[in-house]
């Protein structure tokens, strides 16, 4: 099938003279997730992950993709005649890099304009201006070839009130405006669908598991104009956006009203806004290529939101442990697959008052399919649980009081003396990250090697990220806030924690063909002390379920690091003991005891 498809794409690319495509996994956005419409990448290649960039010439078929997928893309790509292109590791090209080498003098790139951002396309304009070339964006030649296409999506909007966003759309609004001032723009142009969903206090479901509206938006000192599907406007909206004096327009009129901005300045973000749009400024105006000021705005959770989080997170706890206390009880004596454990977490979840939906597509990799960092169970790899070895499971939920984000390892039964010792790492690691105490001016790279230290102390690290911001009924993977220990190219020392900022502490060890171990809590950063040295800072955990006990080395551990688990697990029991009763309860007394 995709040998088949990537001879027709090569059909079109001849037809054009195109050398060189390219196939992100975007949509018109540079959203994380994308709609079933958007998703070309996973159709001309075959692999399913969420993060990779397919470079097709005319001979060869490239996939680019980072450490969280290397197991599950070769599998993928297996017959494929597609090569994997394993991101970061040595002598391996970037794409930018294969694109460059592989372009011929006078040879020709191309890609859908709207789905990679501006400064990406100025550069690969800059590549094929050095070989005397030229860029190729007005089509989608995807789009040429993919006769079934899913519809984009137009699903419902709703208005998320005041009383869990805390904070008003006039408010925001103004808040950008004087932002705006500052930098001296006239106009802002917003395409990020999630900055678009927290500044107008509206959510939708045009991305699985994210709420958000495939929209663009234009703000003025006059005018806020939106752009989006109008289908999807009802009166409630409708008065709703008038009430805020916002006015709609068709989603593609967009990119005709950015040609109307003549000798405006224009503050936009290039790294989020696509291509297209950049394309068709007119010349006379001046552009502020800037971070968009929502970007902070809605890292940083206010008091309310933060109230509501927690609410969410003892719903989503009260879930996580009856889901321990039934797995643990029924492993090997019901039938049960990584497929029908899933499910069960997630009908325990919807029993939560509140629940909107699932924050992501639930991870549940068993034995050696937790070594696949974003396992996706099929019928076809789904197997069942035995009462012996390792259970990773990666879930969490959207509820109206926030978004959740955990990872447990569950000891199913008997486990080894190294998946004890990797455990205890792991548990270890998330620890001493989580009583971290440090003066503000810190970032995530900072911060980082606290998590990493007792694995490189072993010689072992893992190949993602520590940590992740978290949006707020929004996308489970936000900015600027992160763990790494290292930088981006936009934020090269990473972005200072600030009070209120909500961030995962998740490390991991993955032995392939074996297990994988994650255990991942949230954390809000919050105001400690300040004296001569200045302010000092610290992380409020904000999930409350057991790390199990039964995977522990006590041994292995500091005194320390034991008070820091048992103050923990005395407080999940604090926390969580109120919700539950009989057996669930004893279960939960004995899950959270002191070692």
């Amino acid at each position: 099938m995709i040998p088949e498809r990537l001879a027709a794409l090569r059909q079109e690319m001849e037809k054009r003279d195109i050398a060189v495509y390219i196939v992100p996994t975007a949509d018109f956005h540079e959203s994380e997730y994308v709609g079933e419409y958007f998703k070309a990448r996973r159709f001309i290649t075959g692999f399913t992950g969420s993060a990779g960039t397919a470079v097709i010439t005319r001979t060869k078929a490239g996939l680019w993709t980072d450490g969280r997928y290397f197991v599950q893309a070769a599998k993928q790509l297996e017959g494929t005649t597609v090569t994997l292109y394993r991101m970061g590791e040595e002598d391996v090209p970037t794409v930018d890099e294969y694109v460059e080498q592989t372009l011929k003098e006078g040879g020709t790139i191309g890609f859908d304009g709207r789905v990679i951002n501006g400064r990406w396309g100025a550069k690969l304009q800059q590549i094929a201006e050095k070989k005397h070339g030229k860029l190729y964006v007005q089509e989608d030649l995807i789009g040429q070839i993919w006769k079934d296409r899913p519809p984009m999506s137009k699903e419902p909007v709703w208005i998320l009130d005041e009383a869990y966003s805390g904070r008003s759309t006039k408010d925001k609004l103004a808040a950008v405006r004087e932002k705006m001032k500052e930098k001296g723009a006239e106009v802002h142009l917003l395409a990020s669908l999630y900055d678009i969903a927290w500044l107008l206090n509206v959510r939708g479901n045009d991305i699985s598991y994210v709420p958000v509206v495939l929209s663009y938006l234009a703000l003025t000192q006059e005018q806020c104009i939106w752009f989006l599907q109008e289908e999807v406007v009802d009166d409630t909206l409708r008065e709703y956006l008038q009430k805020n004096g916002i006015t709609t327009r068709p989603y593609e009129a967009f990119y005709e009203y950015v040609k109307t901005l003549e000798n405006q300045t224009i503050l936009l973000n290039r790294a989020v806004v696509n291509t297209k749009i950049c394309n068709n400024l007119p010349e006379s105006a001046q552009m502020i290529d800037a971070e968009d000021p929502t970007l902070e705005m809605k890292a940083v959770k206010n008091e309310t939101e933060i109230s509501n989080t927690r609410k969410a997170h003892v719903k989503d706890a009260v879930a996580m442990c009856r889901f321990m206390y039934w797995l643990k009880k029924n492993v090997g004596k019901i039938p049960m697959t990584e497929i029908s454990a899933s499910d069960y977490l997630e009908s325990l979840r919807r029993e939560q008052e509140g629940l909107l939906d699932l924050s992501f597509d639930t991870i549940c990799g068993y034995a050696d399919h937790g070594a696949i960092v974003h396992y996706a169970a099929t019928p076809e790899s789904d197997v069942p649980l035995k009462p012996e070895g390792l259970l990773l499971v990666d879930s969490g939920g959207h509820y109206l009081e926030g978004t959740t984000d955990i990872t447990r390892t569950f000891a199913l039964g008997p486990v080894t003396e190294e998946m004890k010792a990797d455990f205890t790492r792991v548990c270890r690691s998330n620890m001493n990250l989580a009583n971290a105490r440090f003066l503000y001016g810190c970032s995530g790279m900072n911060l980082d090697i606290i998590a990493r230290e007792p694995f490189w102390e072993a010689g072992l690290d893992f190949k993602h990220g520590t940590g992740h911001g978290v949006g707020y009924v929004l996308n489970v993977h936000e900015g600027p806030n992160a763990f790494r220990y290292k930088g981006t190219e936009d934020r090269p020392g990473g972005a200072v924690f600030e009070e209120g900022m909500v961030t995962t502490d998740e490390p991991g060890i993955y032995i392939e063909g074996k297990y994988g171990i994650r255990l991942e809590n949230e954390l809000v950063c919050q105001k400690g002390e300040k004296n001569e040295y200045g302010q000092f800072m610290y992380f409020e955990n904000l999930t409350y379920v057991p790390f199990d006990l039964d995977a522990i080395d006590p041994k292995q551990m500091t005194e320390v690091e034991k008070k820091r688990l048992n103050d923990y697990h005395a407080n999940v029991y604090k926390v969580v003991s109120p919700y539950l009763q009989g057996e669930e309860l004893a279960w939960l007394k004995e899950a959270t005891r002191a070692i």
